[in-house]
């Protein structure tokens, strides 16, 4: 299971900033998390100000 950030994100970088093993990456201007390298912490979701990575 990995994160997905949702369309609520407003792009700020605090998860970027937070996520252990890197697995944010900025795509044609949106946050993502690469599913393969997300190892399902949920230190994206902890920082977040408007609650967009959601686990799935």
């Amino acid at each position: 299971m990995a994160y997905k950030i949702s369309d609520d994100c407003i792009s700020c970088g605090a998860c970027k900033d937070e996520c252990p093993v890197e697995a944010i990456e900025e795509k044609d201007d949106k946050l993502v998390i690469k599913e393969d390298v997300c190892i399902d912490c949920g230190a994206c979701a902890s920082v977040c100000p408007v609650d967009a990575p959601k686990a799935e």
